[in-house]
């Protein structure tokens, strides 16, 4: 009875090896993006996780979860199985304003994910309805700090990268304007393609094809070079405001607690898929930064929330704004 009691146990434990053996991913993965889809982090996160499904032979499947400037899709990926079934793409939003926007946050953007890699920075253009009065940035600038011009300013909504980063550009300037807030980008472009506001900051790739297409004009991008997409666009730091510089990154995070060998598995793969001379045509046609190798690990990204969560809290706090 012994020895048929020591071979049952023998077989059972046989029969479980292949399951505990089993590689990653052995069924689809979710890719949670906290916005609409057709917007650039739904977009970036398509681009990359078609890379992820033919490399690592399942399905990664975007999720879209929008709400609450991004939290909402967030909070639930902070929350599920910490399993690497569930990962999220967030960014500058999402992992460095929202805990100065938002006084009940479920998240802390530090402790309560582990990093895979930053993916790709969308710098922030300066842009303005195609007839407004001003030839140049520093002719921008003089307009829009002087109070008697009445100067109109869209953004996309409170949270929106176009609210944070045209924040962050009227807090250096010292300037005040007139606020128009939409639902969404798409209705505050159309208001400064039809003229009814002045200008607006937002990511690259929003705005190239209004840009060339002459609907809008572009007076800087607030990075240290000029983009491909658009270069004759000038830098912040050519155009005479060098201190303007930000970007709307996006990056991958799973939720604390994801075993090792797998955010290993998910930060190696994004590293090739980075490299990946189709993948990096399609980000790069957008208007996409892609990060160097040392920019991509997970201890980059790690240093990266901090230093955003450090910049943005200060700026927004004196701003007095929270939902």
């Amino acid at each position: 009875m012994k020895r048929l009691l020591i071979a049952v146990t023998a077989a059972l434990a046989l029969s479980a090896m292949p399951a505990l053996a089993q590689k990653y991913p052995n069924r689809p993965v979710t890719i949670i993006v906290p916005f609409a889809a057709g917007g650039p982090t739904d977009i970036i996160a398509r681009i990359v996780g078609e890379y992820y499904s033919k490399t690592l032979g399942q399905q990664f499947v975007v999720e879209n979860v929008a709400g609450a400037g991004g939290t909402t899709g967030i909070t639930r990926g902070a929350q599920s199985k910490p399993d690497g079934y569930t990962i999220m793409m967030g960014h500058m939003g999402t992992h460095g304003a929202a805990p100065a926007l938002y006084a009940n946050l479920k998240y802390d953007p530090v402790k309560d994910f582990q990093p895979i890699g930053l993916v790709a920075g969308t710098p922030i253009l300066i842009v303005a309805r195609k007839d407004f009065p001003a030839a140049n940035l520093k002719e921008f600038i003089a307009r829009v700090k002087d109070p008697a011009a009445k100067v109109k300013q869209a953004h996309a909504g409170v949270g929106s990268v176009s609210f944070t980063t045209c924040t962050l550009l009227t807090s250096q300037l010292g300037a005040k304007s007139i606020v128009a807030a939409y639902r969404g980008t798409g209705p505050a472009l159309n208001d400064l393609v039809g003229g009814q506001v002045d200008y607006m900051c937002d990511q690259i790739v929003n705005l190239v094809e209004q840009v060339k297409g002459g609907s809008i004009k572009a007076y800087a991008i607030a990075s240290t070079e000029r983009s491909p997409a658009l270069p004759n666009v000038p830098t912040t730091k050519e155009a005479g405001l060098p201190e303007y510089q930000v970007s709307a990154w996006n990056a991958l995070f799973a939720p604390k607690g994801v075993p090792q060998d797998i955010a290993a598995k998910l930060s190696e793969t994004l590293v090739k898929a980075l490299d990946d001379e189709a993948t990096r045509k399609r980000l790069l046609e957008l208007g996409s930064v892609i990060p160097d190798k040392a920019g991509r690990s997970p201890q980059a990204l790690s240093e990266l929330v901090k230093s955003e969560v450090a910049r943005w809290t200060p700026i927004l706090k004196t701003a007095q704004v929270t939902q």
